[in-house]
């Protein structure tokens, strides 16, 4: 995780500020290597659920499995994975200082991969290994500062219902209780619309002065912001 929001982060921060400079805007950008507080009971820990790492073959797996105790399963027939935990996020770490970034105007980069999941003990935090949902993550953080609304980017401009089928149809909003029939109704997939889904409420739900979500395509961000496309999820 850390090694990731390292990497990663570098590479958008570089583009932003090449950006910024091309269009003449005096602003700083600024990756923040984010950690995110799980519950060492969180029962995610007992039911390991996201691939992480390298494709190995069954006999490969089952040695490295037999070794060092590791959980794999079979990803979409290319090979086997190694699986880890996926607890909630119950806090963030560094959000005093995500705030100061954000109210000083400055762009900032968190929770990177979903934040680096730690537990806390009586020495201090301690790293975990696991993989935080990275919707549920950004939902945490948007409430948390205060935000006035959350964009979740994904692969398709709107929400769909019936997805894929000849009675596909498209959702420009959705209400808090239209979503929970929808999951009801296993309208979206786990592990992919679902937890964005999810988060969008969560984000909805808890925030005091009527904040909206907003689900849409990076290409189509800034029209979805228009009102011309997206999915609006609101109370």
């Amino acid at each position: 995780g850390a090694m990731s929001q390292g990497y990663i982060g570098y590479h958008l921060q570089q583009a932003i500020q090449q950006e910024l400079k091309a269009r003449g805007v005096d602003k700083q950008c600024a990756s923040i290597i984010t950690q995110v507080v799980v519950d060492a009971n969180d029962p995610g820990f007992a039911k390991p659920t996201k691939p992480v790492g390298s494709f190995y073959t069954k006999e490969e797996a089952d040695k490295i499995a037999a070794e060092k105790g590791f959980t794999f399963v079979e990803d979409a027939g290319r090979g086997y994975r190694r699986v880890v935990p996926s607890p909630i996020p119950q806090r963030i770490v560094e959000l005093k200082v995500v705030e100061q970034l954000v109210k000083a105007g400055d762009i900032v980069i968190t929770v990177g991969g979903g934040g680096i999941p730690v537990v806390e003990t009586e020495q201090g935090l301690k790293g975990v290994a696991a993989v935080i949902d990275k919707d549920r993550s950004s939902a945490l953080l948007a409430q948390s500062i205060g935000a006035d609304m959350l964009i979740i980017l994904t692969a398709v401009d709107r929400v769909c219902i019936n997805y894929n089928k000849p009675d596909q149809k498209e959702l420009p909003t959705m209400t808090l209780e239209e979503a929970e029939k929808y999951i009801e109704e296993k309208q979206f997939a786990p592990g992919s619309m679902l937890p964005k889904v999810q988060s969008c409420m969560e984000f909805v739900k808890n925030n005091t002065h009527g904040g909206t979500a907003l689900i849409t395509s990076l290409q189509k961000a800034k029209v979805a912001l228009q009102g011309e496309t997206g999915t609006i999820i609101t109370k």
